[in-house]
């Protein structure tokens, strides 16, 4: 048995008595607090791009509400600016599961003037504004989000319950504990809670639970040729968001994607992973966290994720 399969109960434990394995506790909590938050918001939606880490919390809803329904669905903030092999995947899900999926367009608010294109072109921070419009409209007093504490400093703040005041904003102060799994949902009028369902997981443990769930994934998370230019130290893939520009070659290589967003700030690592068990190896080499080597948003300053929640976003 690995490390990962690290037994959690006591090995004198009466006979009979099952032994969850790290995946089986991380599994059950994720379950209990989609179930919780079922029971105590009236207007959910679950943030659904066709990225890895809500793949595998749409795969944990669907175990947690069986044979039922999901209680809620799905919505997805388009950049505009998306991987098409991901967007192809989103469809086929939502199609193939029979779900209702709310998308709202990052272009048409921009069109509308509400929002203004970056000189970069860079999309992923105008995504606030169509997501508290989004919320607005929906009249929704929950989002479940598949942001993990191992990501980055800002993410290590979040409750599981993460309240959010009248604007979409979030403040560390005003967030309350959650001793022994009690999450407090309580909100105001207008006001609304973030849930992270997989706070508590690190990016190993979702492709572990990936390998073990057998869980189907968008190509472009193993290894594949692609082209790619270089920028900030970043592979990335051109496209009409403004890449590349001149002096910068473009090039054929062998990468994957560790996380999936805007095509202009989501860099390509060089991998020969190919298969799930593969990743696997490679991410518990790995020294870099997934955003930290591949998200060229987080790299503006030290607290670019904390400044962007603060706004209102995931």
């Amino acid at each position: 048995m690995s490390a990962r399969e690290e037994i959690v109960r006591p090995a004198e434990s009466p006979s009979g008595l099952r032994r969850l394995s790290q995946l089986d506790v991380l599994e059950s909590e994720s379950v209990h607090i989609f179930r919780e938050s079922a029971a105590q918001f009236e207007r959910s939606a679950l943030l659904f791009s066709g990225g890895k880490d809500s793949i595998v919390m749409l795969h944990l809803a669907l175990k947690a509400f069986w044979p039922a329904p999901l209680p809620f669905g799905l919505l997805h903030i388009d950049t505009g600016h998306n991987f098409p092999e991901v967007l192809a995947y989103r469809d086929r899900t939502v199609s193939g599961l029979g779900l209702r999926l709310t998308v709202a367009l990052v272009q048409e608010f921009i069109d509308a003037g509400r929002v203004q294109e970056r000189p970069d072109g860079t999309r992923n921070a105008l995504q606030t504004v169509p997501l508290l419009d989004a919320i607005g409209k929906g009249r929704l007093d929950a989002l479940f989000g598949g942001g993990r504490r191992d990501e980055e400093k800002a993410r290590a703040k979040e409750r599981v319950f993460s309240l959010r005041d009248e604007f979409g904003a979030w403040d560390p102060r005003r967030q309350r504990p959650e001793l022994w799994s009690l999450y407090n949902g309580r909100h105001r009028r207008g006001e609304h809670v973030r849930v992270f369902p997989l706070s508590n997981w690190t990016e190993l443990d979702v492709w572990e639970y990936i390998a073990r769930e057998r869980i189907a994934l968008p190509g472009i998370y193993f290894a594949h040729e692609r082209d790619v230019f270089r920028r900030d130290g970043m592979w990335l893939t051109g496209g009409d968001w403004g890449g590349p520009k001149d002096g910068e070659p473009v090039e054929r290589r062998q990468v994957r994607y560790r996380t999936v967003g805007d095509m202009s700030c989501t860099g390509a690592v060089n991998s020969q992973a190919v298969t799930v068990d593969e990743v696997i190896r490679e991410i518990t080499a790995s020294t870099v966290t997934e955003r930290g080597a591949t998200r060229a948003d987080d790299q503006v300053s030290e607290a670019a994720m904390e400044d962007r929640k603060r706004e209102g976003y995931f």
